[in-house]
């Protein structure tokens, strides 16, 4: 990692559950292998107003986009919403650009997706979202037609895409990047989230102890 800051992209009418499981896991360390070393999670936004969520909270930005440097960040989140088409959102494709050539990872899920196949970001690389054809219809310039997987959630290199459908396979894929569990801690922790079988929680304390 490049970094020690998360940063959630917040809008208005962002899906709350999409990056939930991920940011309360980045935020908390609580089975990182590497105890004491909890990444610093904060929302940023086109400006400071505050912007509501699809759940109705309301959230104060911590910062805009012109204050993220790539040296002090270890991830960019960008949730679903129902607002990605509006342009005044253009700017965030140049942002996730920007990141990715100096290897800092972007996490996209849902809307997000569609707003980089829009972009011309998911031409390149190995991707998902919420469906092929969809994307096809209203994206003139997608042409990744050919690097689009079949599955909840991708990781290419720095960059992971989801379905909205996925809030558990995107916070796997990001923790999987970013190296942050042991992979017995990860196993179990997805298990246990997929499954709701109880023995998982007990492998997951136990894997906190190996």
């Amino acid at each position: 990692m490049t970094g020690h800051t998360v940063y959630l992209y917040v809008l208005d009418t962002m899906a709350d559950w999409e990056p939930g499981l991920a940011i309360a896991e980045l935020n908390s360390g609580r089975y990182f292998k590497h105890r004491g070393s909890a990444l610093t999670v904060k929302t940023v936004a086109l400006n400071r107003d505050p912007v509501t969520s699809m759940g109705g909270v309301r959230i104060l930005p911590d910062a805009t986009l012109d204050e993220i440097h790539a040296d002090e960040t270890a991830l960019l989140i960008l949730p679903g919403a129902d607002t990605w088409h509006e342009e005044r959102h253009a700017p965030v494709p140049a942002l996730v650009e920007a990141l990715l050539a100096v290897g800092v990872p972007v996490a996209a899920i849902c809307g997000a997706t569609v707003a980089l196949a829009q972009a011309g970001t998911l031409n390149r690389r190995r991707h998902t979202s919420n469906d092929l054809t969809y994307l096809k219809q209203i994206c003139p310039g997608y042409t990744g037609e050919d690097l689009y997987q079949h599955e909840l959630a991708v990781t290419d290199a720095d960059l992971i895409t989801a379905s909205g459908i996925a809030p558990l396979d995107f916070a796997y894929q990001i923790i999987n990047r970013l190296d942050l569990f042991s992979q017995a801690t990860l196993d179990a922790w997805y298990r246990l989230f997929s499954t709701h079988e109880p023995e998982y929680f007990f492998a997951l304390m136990q894997s906190l102890s190996e």
